[in-house]
């Protein structure tokens, strides 16, 4: 094959015309660095949280607290959904700042939407979880660790997510900053093949006796019921009314 000689006229224009570096930062699989400072974060809306799935012989009970603060320092509302419907059988939680949070569930929802109208199915939990944690690495979502819930052919699935992408699947899980405490509740009370009507009572119980402890979490309760029929999600300001 010819050489283009280095000194040639071609050669010299190539050069001329070669791209100056940065041109097209950032490159593929990287994200333009961030300038929130640290400070900025403390007034970042933050769910604080104490976020619980369970998978159940009817499907997956999900429970959440209904408070978000700012820093952790300042209740900011005390009427948060932190679980939503993301797939006609799957729910996730809201665990980080709101923001983040929410810009997830819509990214999520999206890719499930058009996996749905690309191939006239239903996306299965597995890619699902793979979907939310490939997301969870790599995209601009702050610190987030949602609980995913969902029902397939397969079975009923709960994974945890964790900030660098992590997809871990168990019979349960808690996370957020009440998680100490509403461990201790849930495996007291768990057993296999619980009901939802049982789990969902369980759930709420660990989340209210994490709202005890935990000045992140508080407020009520919101409790999502996924089955292969579909996602249910009620909130409740007084835990009496589930337990």
């Amino acid at each position: 094959m010819r050489q283009t000689p280095f000194d040639s006229e071609f050669s010299r224009n190539r050069d001329r015309h070669a791209p100056e570096p940065g041109v097209y930062e950032p490159e593929l699989g990287s994200l333009p660095a961030s300038d929130v400072s640290r400070e900025d974060l403390q007034n970042v809306n933050q769910t604080g949280t104490t976020t619980i799935g369970i998978t159940t012989a009817d499907g997956v009970v999900i429970a959440t607290d209904m408070r978000a603060s700012l820093g952790g320092r300042f209740v900011s509302n005390k009427q948060v959904q932190k679980v939503e419907q993301v797939h006609p059988t799957a729910a996730l939680t809201l665990v980080g700042s709101v923001g983040g949070a929410q810009s997830f569930i819509r990214s999520l929802r999206a890719e499930v939407n058009l996996y749905e109208a690309r191939r006239g199915e239903p996306m299965t939990m597995r890619a699902l979880s793979t979907l939310a944690g490939n997301f969870a690495r790599g995209g601009p979502f702050f610190a987030i660790n949602p609980i995913l819930g969902g029902v397939d052919d397969e079975g009923h699935h709960v994974y945890s997510i964790d900030p660098a992408g992590g997809v871990m699947a168990d019979d349960y899980t808690v996370t957020g900053s009440g998680l100490t405490v509403a461990y201790g509740t849930l495996e007291s009370l768990y057993e296999d093949d619980l009901s939802n009507e049982e789990a969902r009572r369980i759930a709420a119980e660990s989340i209210r006796a994490a709202t005890e402890r935990d000045t992140g979490s508080g407020n009520g309760v919101y409790l999502a019921k996924v089955t292969a029929e579909g996602v249910e999600i009620e909130g409740h300001t007084d835990f009496d009314e589930v337990l």
